[in-house]
């Protein structure tokens, strides 16, 4: 089996370079008798092949018989010399080569022994390749054997070292058996070997370089050959047995196991049959020196004269018999005709390719000598145009310098490549080619198909500011400009080369992007731009977002280069095979591409293959970054699609993009989604009679689904997509009216407030971008208030939408939700509050408050829940409070609020009706901290108005506001409130302030303000006139449970469970069944509570455990299955109680013990001496020997 070096593996151009005394032994393989490949190795320096005789002359061109002759003369002449000595590696190679194996391996092993190893040997013992049997039959007699002569043995993976060469001995006595299972084994060792090295032989030919490749490597040296992989297996073994020799053992397991497909303990594993290498030490000792030439090598330490070799192969001893010289002649001669037929065949190639060089330079010179075309069609350019330009810019290079002419094509500007004159060619009248450039920058630019719609150019320019597009650096300045002639692909070539060359082998390779679009551009093959187009997309294995951005800048100056036609053939096969790419990178490249490429092609590949594409990456990524690039890409697809038939599609889509799991992909619905969706319905005229009307319709049915549950989260997700069509509407509102023919955008027009819109979201929702200019929304503002004030709306079909259907059917289904659900409050009022702002202040005084004001009129009759007039119970009131009330914070604004949740607390109050409305304004406005002022002005009012039922929900109302009023605000506005309503005359007022009080206690942390309180709740558990009020007592235990665990610890343990015990031991006396089980149950609530927090021994036993028994002795006449619970409730408290005295003692034992004498404090002492901070460590300190 001939010998591979896959480090040396050359084609026939490297072979023909190599200078004559670098040819090394070159053997024939004695299976096939045909040439192998060179011996070479790159890791130690190459041992002489033959001796200084056997070496060619430097005439390689013209080999002949005479200068064979004269290499037989010069061995002839040497071998007469009588002071000659014959060099080791001599014997070696004539002992390999007369197959006497045992001969070298001996001569191998001294030489060993004494120290100088010579690497044929080493090299030659290494292989296990040497000892493999070739086949079942030995070998012909006229097939010469190499070194690698077959042994007569079964292939297996071993060197010589390891042969049991017993068993091959020459008795041949052995059982049949025995022999037939060794050679079964052997044999299947051998193939799996073979397909070992078929699978490497595989992958090294496919990872083979090109011969152009070859030749571009050598010609700049400073770029490095791509690495092979065997050569990286085998750098791979030489640095984990360098880490291993060196002790690093961490990093040579953190290699191995990042190399996990290689066995670091077998250098057979590396690949094919190769011998090892030296280490890494000697390799860098070995790099710097040059290595020595065969003929100047002469080895003298052998201590034997020349003519004392018996296996000499030079015919100087004349008892040598006769017929060795003879056969060592006729090796010699057989060796020669060999380098000739090599030599011969290298003529032969070489012949070729000067005939094939001269027919191209006739080429050239007939295409110079003919006309210049007279338009350039990149379509159909051919080679020979690229080739004489390139010819006539460098016979030009020297007398005239180059100059960037200026002929690109600048996605930053669709006038620059039209409007930038050419200097070049006005300037210096040398230049060899200047009609061509002037005929150039007369192409007619590439038509585009432009959709039938009428986005204002400011909307438009908005919706494509989400291509993510960079033309303001260096790279992107290149990318954005795309050469239009052969001289300034020269030009770009010269700026680019200097940033690819020390940049493309590491993580910079988008420095790439510029040749390869260029050469995409121009090429005249379609299946050379395919692949060129493919290296593009698969430039970067996971690019990152600034990556992304180049070559998404890329393909939008592509695009505009090459027209819709060649998009859709060229760079959309390339992002349908990413689609499903494993790296999610790769794929939101592929949704990103579909956005930035949607202006660019054909509208009807806009409006089915992309969407389909589009549609399925949403409906099957499982990547959230991915998925939000495709809601925005599709939202781009939106602003260009113009059949009608495909708006059902898009609001399919719409609906499964908004329940997305993911936030962000929500919010790039809202941001970019829904605004182009809406500026395609607008001009479809089905804004607010299809797509608005439709949402509406969702939320009703959902309403009426969730009597039994509301799914908030649909809620959440049609009412967001409600509130980003607002806008739009506004818009359409806008463009619609009467006076839109009037408005004139000369003279001075007064700027529109910062406040007079909410902020919006996206660029896409504002109204000024839909409107189209900030001056074209100011003039309509002052027309469209103009006419609001004078009422004059006849005619104003989109207006009169608004008002008539849409409005009423709002406030019907916010009558519709329930009051408790304080996110459904929440998210109509911020609709309404977004809806009044962009509508303005006279629309939302003269249109929407009139429409609520008549649903809630503040009478009585309007909560009487029996007859169904129960509006003022109903999340209305909150909405209308939150979401409309508090649009405009001017005076009259917070006069109306005011008095409106005053009329509202009054009215609830004294029908006796629920409190649910007006707590859900109370806690909507009380979450921001501008409307405490105001809602402490309305509680005032309460606590000073003459009925006892409003006082009573004031002081209920004071428990809510608690939470978020700051501590100042609480010391003095609540406080003296709660005090002046706990001395009211009603006994009823004075038990509503008791929640209130617990939630000061709860929260606050004043000391001063919260013995107020605790004076409070004394006074209400110890004045003997409250010992009777039932209520009261419910009241304040209810509120001891509710505050206790998240209250001071010293007020629970000196006030809280102290009055509890006392509650519940009087509660074993009480008469009345019904009161008794009562407050036993609220007693319970209460200490289920508690039970979760630390209680303190003392407290625990004089009052926690004391009160639960008394509740106990309750609960086994009232409620038994509350007795089952109370007792494991005890029976654990006083475990508890147990095993923290157990502890204690324990404690105070190995204390007492520990610190007996000077001694133990010494050794205490040097113990923590001996710490660091670890508390792992300081804990292993106290724990007991085991």
């Amino acid at each position: 089996m001939a010998s591979v070096n896959p480090f040396n593996l050359s084609d026939s151009e490297e072979e023909a370079e190599r200078p004559p005394n670098e040819t090394v032994d070159t053997e024939r393989s004695p299976s096939d008798g045909a040439p192998g490949p060179p011996l070479g190795n790159p890791f130690s320096p190459p041992a002489d092949a033959e001796p200084p005789t056997l070496l060619l002359s430097s005439n390689r061109t013209s080999p002949s018989g005479e200068g064979i002759a004269v290499s037989v003369a010069a061995t002839s002449a040497m071998a007469g010399s009588a002071d000659t000595r014959v060099s080791v590696d001599v014997i070696a190679a004539q002992l390999l080569r007369d197959q006497y194996i045992l001969t070298a391996l001996e001569l191998h092993t001294e030489l060993l022994e004494a120290g100088r190893e010579l690497p044929r040997l080493r090299d030659y013992f290494s292989n296990p390749g040497n000892f493999e049997r070739q086949s079942g039959t030995p070998p012909a007699k006229d097939q010469a054997l190499g070194p690698g002569g077959p042994l007569n043995r079964a292939g297996s993976i071993s060197t010589l070292d390891s042969l049991d060469f017993a068993r091959y001995s020459d008795d041949g006595n052995r059982e049949t058996d025995e022999r037939v299972a060794v050679l079964e084994f052997e044999l299947r060792k051998a193939k799996e070997t073979i397909h070992a090295l078929r699978a490497n032989l595989t992958q090294a030919a496919e990872s083979e370089v090109p011969s152009q490749e070859r030749k571009n490597f050598k010609s700049s040296p400073e770029i490095q050959e791509p690495r092979r992989p065997l050569e990286k297996r085998a750098l791979n073994f030489l640095v984990n047995e360098y880490l291993l020799k060196n002790e690093y053992k961490l990093s040579a397991i953190t290699f191995s196991d990042e190399n996990d497909d290689q066995d670091f303990e077998l250098w057979d594993d590396v690949g094919l049959n190769i011998p090892k290498p030296p280490d890494l030490l000697q390799l860098y000792r070995n790099c710097g020196t040059p290595l020595p030439s065969p003929r100047d090598t002469v080895d003298v330490s052998v201590g034997v004269e020349f003519g004392d070799l018996a296996g000499n192969c030079f015919p100087q001893d004349p008892p040598k018999k006769p017929d060795l010289l003879q056969q060592q002649q006729a090796e010699m001669v057989e060796e020669l005709e060999y380098q000739i037929s090599l030599l011969n065949n290298e003529k032969q190639s070489l012949a070729e390719q000067i005939k094939k060089l001269q027919s191209e330079i006739q080429t050239l010179k007939r295409s110079v000598s003919s006309p210049p075309p007279a338009t350039l069609d990149l379509g159909s350019q051919n080679t020979s145009n690229l080739s004489s330009s390139a010819t006539a810019s460098c016979t030009d290079h020297h007398s005239v310098p180059p100059t960037d002419n200026g002929q690109y094509l600048d996605i930053r500007g669709v006038s620059d490549a039209e409007t930038v004159p050419s200097s070049n060619s006005t300037q210096n009248p040398s230049q060899p080619h200047p009609q061509p450039h002037n005929k150039l920058r007369s192409r007619p630019p590439v038509q585009f198909d432009q959709p039938n719609r009428k986005l204002s150019p400011a909307f438009q320019q908005a919706l494509l500011s989400f291509c993510r597009m960079c033309s303001d650096s260096r790279l992107g300045a290149e990318v954005s400009r795309i050469a239009d002639s052969e001289e300034s692909v020269m030009l770009m070539l010269g700026r680019c080369l200097p940033h690819i060359v020390p940049n493309v082998l590491l993580a910079k390779r988008e420095e790439l992007i510029p040749l390869i679009l260029c050469t995409a551009c121009l090429h005249p093959e379609p299946k050379e731009r395919d692949q060129l187009l493919h290296i593009l997309f698969n430039l970067i294995k996971r690019p990152d977002d600034e990556q992304r951005q180049m070559i998404l800048t890329g393909c939008v100056a592509f695009a505009r280069h090459v027209g819709p036609t060649r998009v859709e053939a060229e760079l959309l096969p390339q992002c349908w095979e990413q689609i499903n790419h494993k790296y999610p990178e790769r794929r939101l490249l592929v949704a990103e591409s579909c956005g930035a490429l949607a202006p660019y092609l054909p509208k009807e590949i806009r409006s089915s293959l992309v969407l389909s594409m589009l549609q399925q990456m949403l409906t099957e990524d499982k990547a959230d970054m991915v998925r939000e690039a495709v809601v925005k890409s599709l939202g781009i697809i939106m602003g260009y699609i113009d059949d009608p038939d495909k708006y059902s599609q898009g609001f399919e889509l719409m609906l499964l993009s908004l329940g997305d799991p993911s936030e962000r992909v929500v919010s790039a619905v809202q941001q970019v989604f829904i605004p182009a969706f809406a500026a395609w319905t607008t001009e479809l005229g089905t804004l607010h009679t299809a797509l608005i009307p439709s949402l509406l319709a969702r939320i009703e049915k959902l309403l009426m689904q969730g009597e039994h549950g509301l799914d908030e989260h649909k809620l959440h997700m049609f009412l967001s997509a409600l509130q980003s069509l607002i806008p739009p509407l506004f818009a359409v509102v806008l463009q619609n009216a009467p006076f839109t023919s009037r408005a004139k955008l000369h003279g001075d027009i007064p700027a529109i407030e910062v406040t007079r819109f909410p902020r919006p979201v996206s660029p896409l929702q504002d109204v000024a971008t839909i409107i189209g200019s900030r001056e074209m929304l100011s003039a309509l503002l002052i027309l469209y208030d103009h006419q609001l004030e004078h009422e004059a709306t006849t005619g104003w079909d989109s207006l009169l939408w608004v008002v008539n259907q849409l409005l009423p059917q709002l406030i019907e289904i916010v009558s519709r939700i329930n009051v408790t659900s304080s996110t459904c409050v929440h998210e109509f009022s911020r609709f309404f509050w977004r809806f009044c702002r962009t509508f303005g202040k006279i629309f939302t005084n003269t249109k929407v408050k009139p429409q609520f004001q008549e649903i809630l009129r503040l009478s009585e009759e309007n909560v009487d829940v029996s007859a169904g007039n129960d509006i003022l119970t109903k999340a209305t009131v909150p909405i209308y409070a939150t979401g409309v009330l508090t649009c405009y914070n001017q005076d009259e604004d917070r006069k109306l609020l005011v008095g409106f949740l005053e009329d509202v607390m009054t009215t609830l109050s004294l029908s006796h009706a629920p409190l649910d409305s007006l707590k859900a304004s109370f806690v909507e406005l009380g979450a921001n901290p501008v409307y405490h002022e105001l809602l402490l002005t309305v509680l005032w009012y309460g606590v000073v108005h003459t009925s006892a039922l409003v006082r009573c929900t004031a002081a209920r109302m004071f428990e809510l506001l608690v939470k978020g009023v700051n501590e100042t605000l609480v010391a003095q506005r609540v406080a003296p409130a709660l005090i002046t309503l706990s001395s009211d005359p009603e006994i009823s007022v004075r038990i509503s302030t008791i929640p209130a009080f617990g939630t000061i206690m709860e929260t606050v942390t004043q000391k001063e303000l919260l013995e107020r309180v605790k004076m409070q709740l004394a006074s209400f558990l110890e004045d003997p006139q409250y010992q009777d009020q039932h209520s009261l007592h419910i009241e304040i235990i209810r509120t001891f449970g509710r505050v206790g665990p998240n209250a001071e610890p010293r007020f629970r343990d000196e006030f809280v469970l102290p009055h509890l015990h006392k509650l519940a031991l009087a509660n074993n006396s009480q008469a009345v069944e019904s009161k008794r089980i009562d407050i036993a149950t609220q007693l319970f609530e209460a200490y289920s509570a508690l039970s979760c927090c630390f209680i303190s021994e003392e407290v625990m036993v004089n009052h926690f455990l004391p009160g639960l028994r008394c509740l106990r002795a309750d609960m086994e006449q009232l409620s038994p299955e509350h007795e089952v619970i109370l007792s494991s409730m005890i029976k654990e408290c006083e475990i508890k109680v147990e095993n923290r005295g157990m502890a204690d003692a324990q404690g105070s034992m190995s204390i007492a013990s520990s610190l007996v004498g000077e001694d133990a404090k010494t050794k205490f002492l040097s113990k923590m001496g001996q710490l660091t901070t670890s508390g792992a460590m300081l804990a292993n300190v106290f724990q007991r020997k085991k």
